[in-house]
């Protein structure tokens, strides 16, 4: 609806509010970018242990780290016809049963697979009891976001995408971190830019109409 319809519609006062809890919905994180990449001897730790679970009853949709919309990860891993995610459906969405947290969109290599196999996570070997494909270098697949931590602290983190990478996530990694090893990193500050001009928009509106408001009571 253009603004001009909501200023016949609605009086000053039901308008600012209307703005305010837009505003609010709208709100992403908003960090710089960090432009050189420099993981193999990292120097934060990340949380490779195990969090609490999550009580969202929302299996299939949900937010990524940039606080917009969950994007499909890979719904067909490596040409097996199998969606990767907790629930196989392309998505690193998470839920109640999902205690590992398997959230975080990653493009896996030989040197990630080696290494997580050596510390008793194989991605290699195909396991149809549990729909799950085996992994080779280039595969697309929701990596738990312990394990991601795990492997940043060893310096073999894979590369990820931040737009299909479940909000859950931050819970382990920060935002700063991720943006290093993002694979969509120009797209998604685009988003983020996007976000942000809309923001600050809606914020000059709200100015706007709290100075006209201020000049009826006078």
């Amino acid at each position: 609806m253009a603004s001009s319809s909501i200023h016949r519609c609605l009086p000053h006062g039901e308008l600012l509010l209307v703005l305010i809890t837009v505003a609010l919905a709208s709100l992403t994180p908003t960090l710089a970018w960090v432009s050189t990449l420099n993981h193999m001897h990292p120097t934060t730790q990340l949380k490779a242990e195990q969090g609490d679970d999550d009580t969202s009853d929302r299996k299939y949709s949900g937010y990524n780290v940039l606080g917009t919309e969950l994007s499909c990860c890979c719904s067909n891993v490596g040409g097996s016809g199998i969606g990767t995610g907790f629930y196989r459906n392309g998505f690193c969405s998470t839920g109640d049963n999902d205690v590992g947290r398997h959230t975080v969109c990653v493009q896996v290599t030989d040197q990630f697979l080696q290494y997580s196999k050596s510390v008793g996570n194989d991605l290699s070997t195909p396991m149809p009891e549990y729909h799950f494909p085996g992994l080779k270098e280039g595969d697309i697949w929701c990596l738990c976001a312990q394990r991601w931590a795990q492997a940043y602290n060893a310096g073999k983190a894979p590369k990820l995408f931040l737009q299909s990478t479940h909000e859950k996530t931050l819970d382990y990694i920060p935002l700063e971190i991720m943006k290093i090893f993002a694979i969509d990193a120009e797209e998604s500050a685009s988003v983020v830019n996007k976000l942000n001009l809309q923001r600050s928009q809606l914020n000059e509106l709200m100015k706007k109409e709290a100075s006209e408001d201020n000049e009826a009571f006078q």
